[in-house]
């Protein structure tokens, strides 16, 4: 039997546990792209212990700033899209991905408070602890989420009560309010979860799934997308119930098609990932465009240092290099670069600036938008780097794990290259 964990707002719930005076009124918390680490103020800036956490890994103090430090920007225009609501707040319309502007116009009394990382992946981690010591098997889905396989350790007839004496130890212990849903195989259990919400419990035993799936809406199913999603209609598939009724024809898609039937139909979908192999490291930012490519460049070489440190606490050898450039009238760009060589710092930075310059194909046009992703990790003891190259890279890498202590005991900005200053 597999039980999903999913905490109810997560974000304004974490906000309540700190204040009493946001229960009981609409209330949001809205993010901006993170830009202050372009700014050449002194700030200190710090990466999550949490890797499982699935939210910005990069810690500074927007939980710190008011509505208008956060919010407003400096032409007096309100910034801002909607990551969390509360359930007060979605009675007046409010949603995620919505405006903050629109989101006051529709609740004018919203109260709108700045995200603040630090706590969201405080309380993970603290609920993930709670539940190792309660589950045998538990897998973090996303932050907020959890899945919890209890085969062989608590019976079918006592599931339900264990789940509300999880809750009461969750709330007693974080006062974090969760629904969980309770079903024979781990995807119907999420599924089943959203019936439960807000902060219940829901089961439904394997004799009744068929009856409880045949007239949900495929949107609702995790895993199928908005294409997948279109080209199911086209075949008349709108329901679960159709999906069941249809083996033949996801059989006849082979793989992708016979793991969504079975999911659908809660067949052998009974095994959790309990640690999730990373097969790339990003970091990205969309801002005001800029036409500027000096500026450009400099932010390419800030996100640079950003993404090495990312990428030395995850102790992999990257050996391919990505960028994608978005500029405004929906435009985009993108490439790679392979490499083979031991990864540094310095030889990084000189290798993304230059794939930034190869990539920049609409220099007429400004920039909204730099992400930089590196990916196909070499295996160690297992790859041969440029012996060319090899002795100087050893060298590169030992001064760049120096510049990374430098930076775990004091801060990401601690060390910067002079190009990275702004003028």
């Amino acid at each position: 039997m597999f039980v999903h964990i999913d905490i109810d707002c997560f974000f304004v719930s974490a906000h309540r546990t700190l204040d009493n005076s946001l229960f009981h009124i609409p209330v949001a918390v809205g993010g901006r792209s993170n830009l202050n680490i372009f700014s050449s103020k002194k700030e200190i800036r710090k990466i999550s212990e949490n890797s499982g956490a699935f939210v910005s890994t990069i810690l500074t103090n927007e939980g710190q700033k008011t509505f208008k430090e956060y919010f407003v920007d400096e032409n007096g225009k309100i910034r801002g899209i909607i990551t969390t609501s509360s359930y007060e707040a979605r009675s007046y319309g409010v949603k995620t991905a919505m405006s903050v502007n629109e989101a006051l116009t529709l609740c004018p009394h919203l109260k709108m408070l700045p995200p603040n990382y630090p706590l969201y992946h405080d309380l993970s981690t603290k609920l993930k602890e709670i539940l190792v010591k309660e589950i045998p098997l538990v897998e973090q889905f996303s932050i907020d989420e959890f899945f919890g396989d209890l085969t062989g350790y608590i019976g079918d007839d006592e599931i339900v009560e264990f789940a509300y004496y999880l809750k009461k130890k969750i709330f007693n212990e974080l006062k974090l309010p969760v629904s969980i849903g309770i079903a024979n195989t781990k995807f119907l259990s999420k599924l089943i979860t959203e019936y439960a919400k807000p902060d219940g419990v829901k089961y439904v035993g394997a004799d009744n799934i068929g009856n409880f799936i045949k007239d949900i809406p495929i949107k609702e199913f995790p895993g199928i997308g908005k294409a997948f999603q279109e080209r199911l209609k086209g075949y008349g598939i709108r329901t679960l119930g159709d999906i069941k009724k249809n083996q033949k024809l996801f059989y006849s898609w082979k793989k992708p098609g016979i793991d969504l039937y079975n999911r659908v139909c809660g067949i052998r979908d009974n095994k959790l990932t309990i640690e999730r192999e990373k097969k790339s490291i990003g970091i990205g930012r969309t801002f005001d465009v800029i036409f500027d490519r000096v500026e450009l460049k400099r932010r390419v070489m800030i996100l640079c240092r950003y993404l090495c440190f990312l990428v030395k606490k995850a102790n992999v050898n990257p050996l391919t290099y990505a960028i994608l450039i978005r500029y405004e009238y929906k435009v985009k760009s993108k490439n790679y670069i392979n490499v083979n060589r031991i990864f540094n710092e310095m030889d990084f930075k000189n290798e993304m600036v230059k794939l930034f310059e190869s990539t920049d194909n609409h220099k007429t046009h400004g920039i909204i938008q730099l992400n930089i992703t590196v990916s196909n990790f070499a295996k160690v003891n297992e790859y041969t780097y440029n012996l060319f190259e090899y002795e100087s890279d050893t060298k590169k890498r030992a001064l760049t794990n120096q510049m990374q202590k430098l930076r775990n005991k004091y801060g990401i900005d601690i060390i910067k290259s002079g190009f990275e200053i702004k003028k």
